[in-house]
């Protein structure tokens, strides 16, 4: 059954409708008629089937047949990732948003390849945003992760990281220690689980030694995702699979 996406600001369960793209979508795309029915969600957890009831231009009207609400993960995980190369972001924010990341967060770094300036970012952020939705409609996932528009390391720690339990920096340094080990050190500390975790992930030139400082001035715990070196993508699906088998 095909899913559209009504955003949580017009999602009304007595009177649920279609604008803009997600309407030209179903009636000039998929040439949908009156009677068929689709799913629609909000991105906030909600699903409903609905039953087509009227296509206009511009606007389809639709009838909730049935609505449902899906949990979120024990934990809100993020990722702060930085850009690589490519087409490796669109994949980054796919996979983040299909294992279930509440955030992805773009991050600039000394050894960002891209260059990206302000207008360029606002670019790069509705592309990625359109990713993680397009993510959500193909795999089912009714918790569309927030993606923010393109930041330093240091404008990300005086901004946002502070908000997370338990801040992590990937790192081939000789002090990073494995996950389950920075857990328990965490929970003897704190006395409890993580209810929020943030990873951070380099480039493919990895972090500079200057960046891990800042990230563990700013409280970040270097991580070693393992013996083998791995290629930036593969290191954030790797660690937001870990971080969510652990956090459960």
């Amino acid at each position: 059954m095909p899913r559209f996406y009504i955003p949580p600001a017009d999602w009304n369960p007595e009177e649920l409708s279609l604008t803009a793209d997600e309407a030209h979508h179903l009636a000039h795309v998929l040439r949908m008629k009156v009677g068929e029915r689709v799913t629609v969600f909000n991105g906030r957890g909600v699903e409903a089937t609905a039953e087509i009831v009227d296509v206009q231009r511009d606007r389809v009207q639709l009838k909730s047949l049935a609505v449902e609400t899906s949990e979120t993960l024990a934990a809100k995980i993020a990722i702060g990732q930085s850009i690589p190369k490519g087409k490796n972001m669109e994949l980054i924010v796919q996979k983040a948003t299909e294992l279930g990341a509440a955030a992805v967060h773009p991050l600039i770094t000394n050894h960002t390849i891209v260059r990206i300036d302000s207008r360029e970012a606002v670019k790069k952020w509705e592309k990625w945003s359109r990713v993680a939705l397009e993510a959500c409609k193909q795999s089912g996932q009714n918790w569309m992760p927030e993606v923010t528009v393109p930041q330093t390391p240091a404008e990300f720690f005086a901004d946002r990281l502070l908000s997370y339990d338990l801040k992590l920096v990937a790192s081939l340094q000789a002090d990073a220690r494995d996950l389950r080990s920075l857990l328990s050190e965490v929970e003897n500390r704190t006395g409890r689980r993580p209810q929020s975790a943030i990873v951070l992930i380099g480039p493919e030139g990895d972090f500079t030694a200057s960046e891990i400082e800042a990230a563990k001035a700013a409280g970040c715990l270097p991580l070693n995702l393992g013996p083998i070196v791995l290629r930036t993508e593969t290191a954030a699906i790797h660690a937001l699979s870990i971080l969510g088998y652990e956090l459960h």
